[in-house]
Order: C-alpha cells, then structure tokens, then sequence
C-alpha cells in the first residue's frame, strides 16, 4: 500500500483523515506545516501528498510545484475549505493529481487516494522496466576487457549524453547495433523510442516510405496515410543500420532532414518537422564509396561527426573466453539445461577460430552447442565441424586426443555424417566402409548423428 502525508495545520481534521485512510491499509504520516512536510518527504518514501491549501507557512498549491519538481513520482491532492476556481486550475498547472473541498467531497477522499495509488504503481514500474532495459541494453552488456573494445566503450560512453550524431563501423557481427542502443539508453533520451532500420533489407521505394511514411493513395497500396520512423524516433534515437546500402537519391532527402530537421511524406505536399538524434552503421568503406561515387560526401561529414570504430573479435582474443561463458549462461538459462562449462580443447578451438562472423558467429555457435551438448560440460564434438578441423590443424598437442590418426578419422566421419545429413548408409559407402563398422566408430567417438 502507498505512504501518505496529510498536512493540515488542523490537528482535529488530521486527526480524523489518519484515522480513515489507516484503516484502509494505507501508512500515514501528518504534518501542521509545510516545514515538518518537507522533513517528512526526505525521510520517508511518501507516495501522496493530501495537503491543504491556505497553511500558516504558504500556500499549498505552490506546495504543489516544488513537490513535483523534487519527487516527480509523488501525488499531490490539495484539500481547501472554500471551492475557488482559479486556485483550482493553478493546482492541476501546478502537477496536482486534483483538488477538492473539505467536507463536500469527504467521501471522494478515499476513492481519490485508490487512484492516485495506483498511477504512482504504475510510474514505479515504468522506472523498473527502465531500469531493465539499462540493464538489457546498456554498456554493461557489452562484455569484454580487451583495450581495443575498452576504447570503443569510453568513445561511446562520452558522446552518449551529447545530441551528437554517431557513425559507427566495423565489419558485420561486431555488435553496432548493441552499442548504438547502449548510446541511446545512456542519454537523456533513453524515455523515448529507439528506432532501427536495416538500410540493407530494403528496396528503395519501400525505404523511403518506412523512413519519411507516406500519404493515402501515394502508390498502389498505400490505403491510408502511416507514420515513417523518422516520426516514430520523436524525440528519441533513429538508428540506420547499413546506411552504406542506403540509394543515392533517397540521400539527400536524409540529407535535407539532418541539416533543418524537415521532411515530406511519400505523396503529401506538406512540409513535417522533427527532432531525433541520428546513429548510423556501416560495413562499408564510406570513404571508398564516396570515391566510387556510391555514397555522398556532405551525407557522409553529415553523419560522421563522431566515429567509433568496433574491433573484430579477431583483434578481441582475450575476450573470447568472457564472451563464450556469457552466452553459455544466457542459452543454458534459456533451454534450462544444467551446463556448467566448456571444456579446454573447446575452449581452445574457439580461440583458434578466426570468427569472420565476430560476436555474432561466436554467439549463434554457443547457442548451437547448448542445444547439442548432452553432458554438463560443452565439448568439442559439440561445436561446428570447421571448428573441430581448425582445432586439430592449429592447436596444441593437449587440444588433441594422444591418438592423433584417431582424432582425424573421427572429425571425418563427423564431416561425412554432416554431408549426408545423418544418412549413415550414405556416409559409410561414402568412407568405403561397411555400415556396422561405422555404428562402431560413431560409438565409439561419441559422434553426434
């Protein structure tokens, strides 16, 4: 139940409220003055505020506005023994949740405080899901201690509280849209939308209209007018995956919109404004697009005023381990199995790996192992078949059974079983062996099939 504060230099009156709200489970807590009120407000978590208006040290709708500005959170309801419509009107300016008159509305009270009750529970939990999206999407998600990435971080974690539009590069898998979504959520935006878009899924008629919306009857289709995202980010965070895939006369008019924060819906005459900050990824070389004249120049210094360059998880060794052991625990929790670790030669392969897919391939590999993996420990033979070879052709000799010729024929056999898509009378004339002696093997080795 919700902590009130009555304040009313009437001890009678204060008297009788306490005793009413009490016994409707509320905690109550009273105060004469506007002085005592503001000790109790900073000792205690008070969720409404049921305040008179005229009190011996101020007024209480005035009261009203610094308990807003102080404790966004709070409720304000303001009690007066004369109805007054000004004062009214200035109460609910002001931030008051209402405003009624002692007496008349007594039996209002209660049903009064059940309301606002419940809009303070719901604002507290609007402030828990933020603080769940941080937690989902911020910085702290971003694992690694590698200094390559550490500056990456402190880059990002610098420009985050800045209007500043952000170009963010690397190659494909290396997390831009993680960091773009920590920058958002480390601004004084992050309670609007963050809004991505794929500049490489998209035709470009469909592009334009997705990113500036269109107007009823602009093309076959278009039923009725739509919001673009452009709308949609209001206020928050547009961010353009690949914006190197972006067509070039779809570019100016992005262009148009960065320089004055103006737009036209697809098929409408009339001129929209809006403000969004603008992050934008790429895979590509923009400088060598902009030379091949596949990409604009202006667009591109548009854009780019702050870079920040992801490393490849190549360049990451040391994070490897970090990483593996993070999504393990996220796809063990996910699949609810009991899986404790990964074990040295696994562990092994994946740091010999080269990870041209970078986290994003490592991801979906521990992932593909969860679901694989039948012990409490991720083995070898769980993971892909090109990172079991690039095991044996790289590793040290403790990646490596003490039979190496073993090993071999068992990582074949794996290869062959894989390539028939687990048909063994395919794969054992394939191995020109009899298919008895490959039930043997596949036991033997503790194949996957």
């Amino acid at each position: 139940m919700a902590n009130i504060l009555i304040v009313d230099d009437e001890e009678k009156l204060r008297a009788l409220l306490r005793r009413i709200i009490s016994l409707e489970g509320y905690k109550v807590f009273d105060s004469p003055t506007l002085q005592y009120a503001r000790q109790s407000l900073e000792s205690h978590s008070i969720d409404i505020v049921l305040c008179d208006v005229k009190l011996p040290d101020g007024s209480g709708v005035d009261f009203a506005k610094e308990i807003k500005q102080k404790y966004p959170q709070t409720e304000v309801i303001l009690l007066t023994a004369y109805g007054n419509i000004p004062d009214g009107v200035q109460a609910i300016k002001n931030g008051a949740f209402d405003y009624i008159v002692k007496g008349d509305d007594n039996d209002k009270i209660i049903p009064l405080l059940s309301r606002a009750s419940e809009k303070v529970s719901l604002q507290k939990k609007v402030t828990q899901l933020e603080r769940q999206l941080n937690t989902t999407y911020g910085f702290d998600t971003i694992n690694g201690q590698s200094p390559a990435i550490a500056a990456a971080v402190n880059l990002a974690k610098k420009v985050a509280p800045t209007n500043t539009p952000v170009l963010l590069t690397g190659e494909t898998g290396t997390g831009k849209e993680v960091f773009a979504g920590a920058i958002h959520y480390a601004s004084e935006r992050n309670t609007f939308p963050f809004v991505p878009l794929n500049c490489s899924a998209l035709s470009k008629d469909i592009m334009e209209s997705e990113l500036f919306g269109h107007k009823a009857g602009a093309f076959t289709g278009a039923v009725k007018d739509k919001k673009g995202l452009i709308e949609e980010a209001k206020g928050g965070t547009l961010f353009l995956d690949e914006i190197g895939e972006m067509p070039m006369d779809l570019q100016p008019k992005l262009l148009r919109f960065l320089e004055n924060g103006t737009y036209y819906r697809v098929g409408d005459a009339t001129q929209r404004t809006v403000e969004v900050r603008l992050i934008a990824a790429t895979n590509r070389d923009l400088q060598q697009e902009i030379a091949s004249g596949r990409f604009r120049s202006d667009l591109y210094y548009r854009i780019a005023v702050f870079s920040i360059v992801l490393p490849p998880l190549r360049d990451r060794q040391n994070d490897i381990t970090l990483l593996a052991d993070h999504y393990l625990k996220v796809y063990t929790g996910k699949t609810n199995k009991q899986i404790s670790g990964i074990s040295k030669d696994a562990m092994q392969a994946l740091k010999f790996h080269s990870w041209p897919g970078n986290v994003r391939e490592l991801k979906n590999v521990i992932e593909r192992a969860v679901i694989l993996e039948d012990t409490y420990t991720v083995t070898l033979n769980s993971l892909p078949f090109e990172l079991q070879q690039s095991a044996v052709a790289t590793g040290p000799e403790n990646v490596l059974s003490s039979f190496h010729l073993a090993t071999i024929e068992r990582l074949h056999i794996q290869k062959m079983l894989s390539y028939t898509n687990g048909n063994k009378a395919e794969a054992a004339r394939l191995l020109n062996i009899g298919l008895a002696t490959l039930y043997r093997k596949i036991e033997e080795y503790g194949l996957k099939h």
